[in-house]
């Protein structure tokens, strides 16, 4: 009976011993839990993308192509055989050389070794002598020609200036420079002038009687904005045949000159004419003067006006007088309890707005400095190619700086001057006597060199204001 009970309890022992096995939390094993009749079955695996089609197999490649390269030898060089030359297109070229005699000159591949002598350490002239710098050198980039260029860099000091133009002579054909006034006059006044120098301005009081002439080897071609002046002064003779000239400038040195320029002109072509300075105190044009300048138009009318002033003066001068202008009231003041006179009969309004006014490149600020021109419609000017001749043959072939804001447009000129001073040394050291002309990009140039005192002339083109540009025209 004992034996029973013990087989039964070993049964009892095995089968509650049954939730040890492994499957134990597994769904659907011994003592697991059963699954939540609220649970939603399994969503259904997406389908496959359909398979993208193969894209198209890739065209062979050509068969890679080589080409033999002439590699430069020589600075200047561009790489490229004579044979393969005559191919390319013609490169543009400025206008001719027209030379009236008939020296043979050097041949064009003898060597030529030019000293660009420029003011670069200047704190005042620096960033004009590197605009000059600048457009001498595109030039010579252009049209090397075997010409060796070296850039002599002074001050402002005239012994340093003697001292580096001394060392040039030994070891240079010409001289390209100085630039300042001062600086050339030193030069002149020296004895050390013995190779051809070409100066790119003019000693104080040049042109006018009485005047030392420069040593024969010594050529100047600055820019002469009194030459201008005299040049406007032929114009506006030419197309007004009779009448007074009116001047107007301020007490400016620079602007002073410019006035006795043009007066002296206009007095040698016979013509009558009247020089008003105004005053202008933060270089405002003074309101009492305007309204004197403006009576005195009204009394003896000239047939024209000449501005020695710049473009913002020359603007406000503009306003002043292409306003009506009515005859001061004359009436006494009443107070208001007595009865007011009838208004004075009408008279007719003036306007100076059809006068004709004349004046130089200071009338030009350039395009890229913002001032108002449109202020100055129908004034007429003179300045240079490379600034109212965009579409000029020579302007064309040449790079142009980046010269924006106040002053862009004098540093545009000298880079112009740069490049025609260029031109001209090249002519002299290929040709060191005779004369030439030029159609440079500062105008046309006349140029007479090696037979005694050298002669230059520069004729710049007219231009009107249209549109609030200065358009060149034919005088």
């Amino acid at each position: 009976m004992k034996s029973v009970r013990l087989t039964l309890l070993c049964m009892v022992a095995a089968v509650l011993s049954a939730c040890s096995t492994p499957f134990c939390n597994a769904p659907g094993g011994l003592c697991s839990p059963q699954a939540a009749n609220t649970s939603l079955p399994p969503p259904p695996p997406p389908p496959k993308p359909a398979p993208l089609p193969k894209p198209p197999p890739e065209p062979a490649l050509p068969a890679a192509q080589t080409f033999a390269i002439n590699l430069p030898d020589a600075p200047g060089s561009t790489g490229i055989s004579d044979d393969d030359r005559g191919q390319l297109p013609p490169r543009a070229e400025p206008p001719a050389i027209d030379r009236t005699d008939n020296d043979a000159g050097q041949p064009s591949t003898a060597p030529i070794r030019i000293g660009l002598l420029l003011p670069l350490q200047s704190e005042t002239l620096g960033a004009a002598a590197d605009s000059v710098r600048a457009g001498f050198m595109a030039a010579w980039e252009r049209d090397r020609g075997n010409i060796t260029v070296t850039v002599l860099e002074t001050g402002d000091v005239p012994q340093d200036i003697l001292s580096v133009y001394a060392r040039a002579l030994q070891s240079e054909d010409l001289v390209v420079g100085p630039l300042s006034r001062s600086a050339v006059a030193t030069i002149a006044t020296s004895a050390l002038v013995s190779k051809p120098t070409i100066a790119l301005n003019y000693p104080e009081g040049y042109g006018q009687a009485g005047a030392t002439p420069l040593p024969p080897h010594m050529l100047a071609i600055g820019l002469s904005i009194e030459e201008e002046a005299r040049q406007a002064a032929q114009w506006a003779a030419r197309e007004q045949a009779d009448g007074a000239a009116v001047v107007l400038t301020t007490s400016s040195p620079w602007q002073r000159r410019v006035a006795n320029a043009f007066a002296a002109e206009w007095q040698r072509l016979g013509r009558p004419v009247r020089v008003m300075e105004l005053n202008a105190p933060d270089s405002y044009l003074s309101d009492p003067d305007l309204v004197q300048l403006r009576a005195s138009l009204r009394q003896s009318p000239p047939a024209l006006l000449f501005s020695a002033m710049g473009a913002d003066q020359t603007r406000q001068l503009r306003i002043a007088l292409g306003g009506n202008v009515s005859p001061e009231a004359t009436n006494p003041t009443f107070s208001t309890a007595d009865a007011l006179p009838p208004p004075p009969p009408a008279t007719p309004a003036e306007s100076f707005r059809g006068l004709p006014i004349y004046g130089t490149s200071a009338l030009n600020p350039g395009r890229e400095a913002g001032f108002p021109t449109q202020d100055l419609e129908g004034v007429r000017l003179l300045d240079l190619p490379w600034q109212v001749q965009r579409d000029h043959p020579a302007v064309m072939v040449y790079p142009r700086p980046l010269q924006a804001g106040v002053g862009g447009a004098d540093m545009a000129r000298l880079y112009a001057l740069g490049i025609d001073a260029f031109r001209v040394a090249r002519e002299i050291g290929r040709h060191p006597v005779g004369h030439f002309r030029l159609d440079g990009v500062t105008g046309r140039l006349s140029i007479d060199f090696g037979r005694g005192p050298a002669s230059f002339e520069r004729i710049e083109p007219a231009a009107v204001y249209l549109n609030g540009a200065p358009e060149p025209v034919n005088p």
